[in-house]
């Protein structure tokens, strides 16, 4: 096993109201008053009362090419993974230099060398830590890293590994797009990071601290799914790729996917005290309701948290796992999300004593 001792969750300064957000993008987006009056009422039914952004809102007007956005990419995004990095070590009680593998994931930005890299001087990290960055996993990365950081520590027991998540969505706003994917994402999406701090079990007993233990974890991707989820790239950069079709595949392969994990560990879906679910939107969230015969109660902290800060794509399933990151000794909890390919990940987590 590997052990979660520490959940470290950042946001950026800035934080608006979603009719502020709607009011100053509809401007951008489209300049036809009806599409306007579509794309509010998309906006006002995301389940979001705010959002926070990298950059004061204002200031999205004078963002105009795909360079300008990167370079915002790499300069906050780097300040907002050092913050929650730091966070979550001292949360832990460890210091930079424990830090033995470090894994991030972004798919807001692109940058060579990554960010990972520039963490290490600014937090003063080993230079010879083993890094691995991520790119594409989307959504589904929080759990995804979890599990790729677990895989590692089976290993190597006896070291500290962290999870980083950085994605500055609102950089990648598509002016002049009136397709109902940018109206829906241009809703959703906000900026935010997260960091994770997982001991091997070797480590783990040294440490003594609490927190959910990993016991295993479960992939798929979904066949005939590519073009449901992701984006298009090209000259003004990061371009949404949304269809109805995500919740449609949530409803065909959820359950058989949790039971499937669970069954590995002869546990029984009833025998979940918590559900840390992948915030992606009311009808991501519904899905998950449906398909595991779940209440509005069992993801309380997801809906709660997509109304505070939206959807961060890869940081929301760990911001959730931060609220719920104490429960009682003995619970079991499955931590999911997906994202493109169509690909979905879970974590099965038990508290320990």
């Amino acid at each position: 096993m590997s052990r979660i001792v520490a959940v470290a969750p950042a946001l950026p300064e800035h934080s608006y109201p979603q009719s502020d957000i709607t009011a100053e993008l509809a401007e951008l987006i489209t300049h036809d008053a009806t599409k306007r009056a579509v794309l509010a009422r998309f906006h006002a039914a995301s389940g979001i009362g705010t959002r926070h952004t990298v950059l004061p809102l204002e200031q999205y007007r004078d963002l105009h090419s795909f360079g300008d956005a990167n370079d915002i990419w790499i300069r906050e995004g780097t300040a907002l993974a050092t913050r929650a990095v730091a966070a979550a070590l001292t949360t832990a009680g460890l210091q930079p230099e424990d830090v033995d593998y470090l894994f991030f994931t972004s798919v807001t930005g692109i940058a060579a060398p990554s960010i990972d890299a520039r963490l290490v001087p600014a937090l003063g990290l080993r230079g010879n830590v083993k890094r691995v960055p991520s790119f594409g996993l989307g959504c589904v990365a929080g759990a995804a890293g979890l599990a790729r950081v677990h895989d590692y520590l089976l290993g190597h027991p006896d070291e500290i590994a962290v999870l980083v998540s950085v994605e500055l969505c609102s950089l990648t706003l598509q002016r002049d797009d009136d397709s109902v994917a940018n109206f829906v994402a241009s809703g959703l999406f906000g900026d935010g990071a997260a960091a994770v701090v997982v001991a091997g079990t070797d480590r783990a007993v040294e440490l003594a601290l609490p927190g959910p233990d990993i016991l295993g974890t479960r992939a798929a991707l979904y066949p005939d799914s590519a073009s449901v989820i992701g984006w298009d790239i090209g000259g003004t950069g990061f371009r949404i790729v949304l269809t109805a079709a995500v919740s449609e595949t949530i409803d065909a392969n959820i359950a058989g996917d949790v039971d499937g994990l669970l069954a590995d560990h002869a546990v029984a879906r009833a025998d979940v005290g918590a559900w840390v679910a992948h915030p992606g939107g009311p009808r991501v969230l519904e899905a998950f309701e449906r398909g595991l015969a779940l209440t509005r109660g069992d993801l309380a902290a997801s809906w709660k948290s997509l109304d505070a800060v939206g959807n961060l794509s890869s940081s929301s399933v760990l911001h959730v796992l931060a609220d719920m990151l104490v429960q009682p000794a003995g619970t079991h909890g499955v931590l999911f999300a997906l994202g493109p390919g169509v690909t979905s990940e879970y974590v099965l987590l038990k508290w320990a004593a």
